[in-house]
């Protein structure tokens, strides 16, 4: 190992790459560009339990809605919060989750070539999420959010809606 390897910022690495360790800002949906050994590193590590707090601002929800939509325990999150812990490798995984999502929406309109200078994707998903969706058999996205699955399925979702294959 050289020297300058020596002193760079943690990293995870495999066979065919290096992953710089990097904070992401969940509320505004840093996980999507996180690469999944970043993923499963904050997962975790625990994400501190104030992003419940941010995340549930950021789109314009009560923490309470906010924690039934994602299947937190209010009374555990409460106590975290309150504490200032992380958040354990399942709740941690749904906020990554989430994130994720979010910033797939973001990045999906940024691609578009000529998004609104005031869009505001977690306020985007937070009203999405909300509504019946026919191609989810008329289920609300938000009752899908609690798990891995179905925060997959809603992935695989968006990106049949940025391709047009469901509309």
């Amino acid at each position: 190992m050289n020297l300058a390897a020596a002193h760079a910022p943690p990293a995870a690495q495999d066979r065919l790459a290096v992953y710089a360790l990097r904070a992401p800002v969940p509320a505004r949906g840093g996980a999507f560009h996180l690469s999944p050994l970043e993923r499963v590193h904050l997962v975790k590590q625990g994400m501190p339990a104030r992003t419940v707090q941010d995340m549930s601002v950021a789109m314009g929800l009560s923490r309470e809605q906010f924690m039934r939509v994602t299947g937190l325990a209010r009374s555990t999150v409460e106590r975290k919060i309150a504490a200032r812990r992380a958040l354990s490798s399942d709740e941690s995984e749904k906020l990554v989750g989430l994130s994720r999502l979010i910033g797939q929406v973001d990045a999906m309109v940024r691609e578009s070539g000529d998004p609104a200078p005031d869009f505001d994707a977690a306020r985007w998903f937070a009203g999405w999420m909300a509504e019946p969706v026919a191609a989810l058999g008329g289920l609300r996205p938000q009752e899908l959010l609690d798990t891995a699955d179905g925060r997959e399925a809603l992935g695989t979702l968006l990106l049949q809606m940025k391709s047009g294959v469901y509309a």
